[in-house]
């Protein structure tokens, strides 16, 4: 089934239907095979697509480079930094004269918008998430299982409950009380459910949570952009919730799998994971590295999907 996306901006999961979402995972594992095989058509020949970016990125700046340049587009990548975004001009402003020369990202410009990732949501990640689940498991959309453990409050945990809850899959955010999702986003997606069929629980009970789970997902303990204070408070309520060996066998599947959207802190061979162990002692948080590196693992797989849906979202609503 196809949908007619064009001109159409991808800014939340919450904006789109359940078989729009599907679309454009179809389209995404389809440009996949595309490339793989060598038979990929370029669908952006002469779009000129502008990349604004207020926080640093590894795999989203370059899988949107990536996918504009497989396509046929030119970019132009844009920080704070290095033009006059919120320093001489407003985002507005600046948007509505990019607006004027480019033909994509530009919010307020009158193209379409890709959200690569803001505080609230990470809707090109759940895309990526999906696809990659459907790479490692038989079972149909509506019988996975995954199980969200740590800051259910962040984009990660947002996106999760949303776009779980849009697909009809079984979702359950498992974290402190006091770290899960705005409560009016939660009965959002218990209205989301109850169309798509989605099985929702949200939960601080760690069993409860990974039982019978296809999927454990996690990620980091502290997010960009929040002080080093809540480093300490942040150990203190999370490391129940760490992904380990012994949290990966409490699913009772044997055949679950591990999932992060990266960076994770797996170990000490950062500046930041180094700094963590001398004043915590921890040499992994959020998961350990006995899991992070084990065949259980499939967080490259994700980070490669990233490519491939961000070039379908690039297509479905630019492309000719």
């Amino acid at each position: 089934m196809s949908f007619n996306l064009r001109h159409r901006s991808y800014l939340k999961e919450l904006d789109f239907t359940p078989d729009e979402l599907r679309f454009l995972v179809k389209l995404s594992a389809d440009l996949k095979a595309a490339k793989y095989a060598g038979y990929e058509r370029p669908r952006l020949t002469g779009k000129n697509i502008a990349m604004i970016f207020e926080k640093t990125s590894t795999r989203t700046r370059t899988a949107f480079e990536v996918a504009a340049k497989d396509q046929g587009a030119h970019v132009t990548y844009l920080e704070p930094s290095g033009s006059q975004i919120g320093h001489k001009e407003s985002m507005k402003d600046t948007a509505r004269v990019l607006g004027r020369t480019f033909d994509g990202l530009a919010q307020n410009a009158g193209v379409p918008v890709w959200n690569g990732l803001t505080d609230e949501f990470h809707p090109t990640q759940i895309l990526a998430d999906v696809l990659t689940m459907t790479e490692h498991t038989d079972k149909h959309l509506h019988d996975i299982a995954y199980c969200y453990l740590g800051d259910a409050r962040n984009n990660m945990g947002n996106s999760l409950m949303v776009g779980g809850c849009k697909f009809g899959m079984d979702v359950r955010l498992c974290a402190p009380r006091g770290l899960w999702p705005d409560k009016e986003l939660i009965e959002t997606c218990r209205e989301i459910a109850e169309g798509t069929g989605a099985r929702l629980t949200l939960t601080d009970d760690v069993d409860e949570g990974v039982s019978g789970a296809d999927f454990l997902y996690t990620d980091v303990w502290v997010s960009m952009g929040e002080e080093k204070s809540v480093w300490e408070e942040r150990i203190k309520v999370l490391t129940p919730y760490q992904v380990n060996k012994d949290v990966m066998a409490r699913t009772g599947n044997s055949k679950a799998k591990f999932m992060h959207c990266l960076p994770a802190f797996h170990n000490r061979e950062t500046k930041v994971g180094e700094d963590i162990f001398q004043q915590y002692g921890m040499d992994g948080l959020e998961v350990t590295d006995d899991v992070f590196e084990s065949e259980q693992s499939i967080v490259f797989d994700q980070a490669e999907n990233r490519l491939h849906t961000i070039k379908a979202i690039m297509v479905a609503t630019l492309g000719d």
